[in-house]
């Protein structure tokens, strides 16, 4: 049916139509009217929120999308800034379901703020970005960004200005379509949901750059930049993105209609600046004599034409902002694109009088298919792009999985969230445990093999409630530590509670900013900070923001965070466990142990529990004597093993001797 309807509001149909589970945002104008528009709207079966900003926002999309299910964001472009942290990592790892970021950019700064041009976002993320040009064109566009996001793996970005979001025009409007029945997605890879290690991240990228090339081809064949040849060669090309369309014919008509355009014009309409229609504006190259380069703001597609015409040898000219013809501030409106026909149109007529055009040479290859990014940056980056068979030494080296330091009160917080998981009778296969930045994700790797994701600093609360709101049946844990919880947490913290979205919060308080080097956060011991300096109690930050419930657990103790942990994972609403010990490095350096851990080596059988499930590097296998040596000098049967412990790592926390079976280790107070 016909509808009236703002750029806005054809956004929001756009995703209805097509089956958008999760919408979330942050109000900014000219975006605000799209994801306002849904609050009005009975959706019972989607979920649509207000978050607590741009960053939370994405967040809670992006676990929505990693889970399988279509998700939007909605923010104007100053929020971009303030979610880019998570996108960009986001971006490397790739989505499951269609994910859309819809941004809304002010040229004219009708809303106030800077005029930021996110498509220089897009261009530094390898994202590809599509641009509506009308209200109607938005209403398509937003459907085929989910198709495109699903097809190729990885977010997408909608870009309006504030003369398309706000606008109003008729659109055809289909009837809403339910969310997909989709199983939720739980998929646990490191590699591709975590940030730990080079290697991991440096195939991250080439993957998302190799997703681009494949955005540009599927762009290509839906015929989205669409490309209008004269019938005869030469004269003025024009390319034209955005809300610059909807002036363009009567720039044209008036260029004409005063004698100052003569020819043939050819137009590529350009949806897309990332990726750049290379095959189409070579195309428009090899026709025109002359091109015009109409955008509003930052010449991005300018600067990615000009390239293209220097590496393929075209000698005519560009007009545009980069020989100052045009400015980089503020709306195109009809004036500026009638000075930039008239100006273009004069070159183009000059040229026509001074000789016939010689068509570009262009060969098939570079007609049809652009350089893949994926080989440009093999070049640059050599070897270091190489598949693993390729690089000898590298190939044959054994893994070595990093884990916490002897002593570390996160090695129990672990144990105990395992021990909880499994006393709730599920895996850990079932149950999403998100991740964060620093020492906490540690957990992702044996023995504990716990922690699904990391996306940035405070995500993973955000992450969780996307699992939660993507329709997961199993409880969802979020963890984080100390640090990046005063960092980027709050905010997360604070929107589930809000929203009353059922999860279980742990915070790992070690007092400090261990894994960057022990610096100083707000949580830490005042006696260890600056002087006059003042701590933040954790406990009383979260107690404040009102959740259903606060434990303060010891991580030595596993049994209390076991029990924490398991009262709150099928609780409703809001739980935080905070496990609280200071980090062992930093309590050693100040003389404090938690006691003197010895082995009994007659009790000790080797049934190496210790060693398997805390993973403790004090811990190790001692072997006594050799055959036909004797007894040793302690009184050992020859060739006897048992575990020893290293007293030059052991901070005696005592973790291993509550999972030790026969008693052979003993923890003693430490004098």
């Amino acid at each position: 049916m016909k509808r009236i309807a703002t750029g806005n509001e054809a956004v929001a149909l756009g995703a209805l139509r097509a089956g958008v589970k999760v919408v979330t945002g942050y109000p900014g104008t000219p975006s605000t009217g799209c994801l306002e528009h849904l609050l009005t709207l009975d959706l019972p079966d989607r979920h649509v929120e207000w978050s607590t900003n741009e960053k939370v926002a994405f967040e809670i999309a992006a676990g929505a999308a990693w889970a399988g299910r279509r998700a939007m964001c909605t923010m104007k472009m100053s929020g971009v800034n303030v979610a880019y942290d998570a996108l960009i990592s986001v971006a490397y790892s790739g989505t499951n379901g269609g994910l859309i970021l819809y941004v809304a950019d002010d040229p004219g700064v009708s809303a106030g703020m800077p005029e930021q041009d996110t498509r220089g976002l897009a261009l530094m993320s390898d994202l590809p970005m599509l641009e509506p040009s009308s209200p109607a064109d938005a209403y398509d566009l937003a459907q085929q960004a989910f198709e495109l996001s699903e097809a190729v793996g990885s977010p997408v970005l909608l870009r309006l200005t504030t003369a398309i979001s706000l606008s109003h025009a008729v659109i055809d409007v289909e009837e809403p379509v339910p969310p997909e029945a989709r199983d939720v997605l739980l998929e646990k890879n490191i590699t591709k949901y975590t940030k730990a290690g080079s290697k991991i991240c440096l195939d991250q990228h080439r993957a998302l750059i190799e997703r681009l090339d494949k955005a540009a081809e599927w762009i290509r064949q839906r015929g989205l930049n669409r490309l209008d040849l004269s019938d005869e060669p030469g004269g003025l090309g024009i390319v034209c993105s955005g809300a610059v369309n909807a002036y363009l014919a009567e720039g044209l008509r008036a260029t004409r209609s005063e004698g100052l355009l003569h020819g043939p014009v050819s137009i590529l309409r350009a949806t897309t600046a990332v990726p750049f229609p290379e095959v189409e504006a070579r195309r428009l190259l090899d026709h025109c004599d002359t091109v015009l380069v109409l955008e509003e703001l930052e010449p991005i597609a300018e600067r990615q034409l000009a390239a293209l015409a220097q590496r393929a040898g075209w000698s005519g000219r560009i007009v545009g902002k980069l020989d100052g013809t045009l400015p980089r501030l503020g709306e195109y409106g009809l004036s500026a694109v009638r000075k930039g026909v008239e100006v273009a149109a004069s070159f183009a007529n000059a040229a026509r009088q001074e000789s016939p055009r010689a068509i570009l040479a262009l060969d098939e290859q570079e007609t049809s298919v652009a350089v893949p990014l994926r080989e440009r940056s093999e070049t640059l980056l050599g070897s270091v792009n190489r598949n693993d068979e390729e690089r000898g030494a590298e190939h044959l080296s054994a893994p070595r999985p990093i884990t916490v330091c002897a002593g570390c009160p996160h090695r129990g917080t672990y144990l105990g969230i395992e021990a909880a998981i499994r006393e709730a009778g599920l895996s850990k296969d079932e149950v999403m445990v998100t991740g964060d930045i620093g020492c906490t994700i540690l957990g992702m790797n044996p023995p504990f093999d716990l922690l699904w994701n990391e996306v940035s600093m405070g995500s993973s609360l955000g992450l969780a409630q996307g699992y939660v709101h993507a329709g997961i049946e199993t409880p969802v844990i979020a963890t984080i530590g100390d640090s990046t919880f005063f960092h980027g947490g709050i905010p997360g913290l604070i929107n589930a509670i809000q929203h009353n979205t059922p999860l279980t919060l742990v915070i790992l308080d070690n007092g400090w900013t261990s894994m960057t080097g022990m610096q100083a956060n707000p949580g830490t011991d005042e006696a260890s900070q600056a002087e006059g300096s003042r701590r933040v109690d954790p406990v009383r930050v979260v107690e404040g923001l009102g959740p259903d419930s606060v434990a303060v657990v010891d991580p030595y103790d596993v049994g209390s965070v076991t029990e924490a942990v398991g009262a709150a994972l099928f609780a409703p609403g809001v739980h935080v466990v905070i496990a609280q010990r200071e980090c062992a490095i930093q309590a050693r350096r100040r003389g404090i142990a938690g006691g003197v851990v010895t082995v009994d080596p007659e009790k000790c059988i080797l049934c190496m529990k210790c060693l398997r499930v805390t993973g403790c590097p004090a811990l190790s296998i001692r072997q006594v004597g050799s055959k036909g040596g004797g007894e040793s000098p302690d009184g050992d049967s020859p060739d006897r093993q048992h575990i020893e412990i290293d007293a030059s790592l052991c901070s005696g926390c005592g973790i291993c001797v509550s999972v030790c079976p026969t008693s052979a280790l003993r923890n003693e107070v430490a004098t």
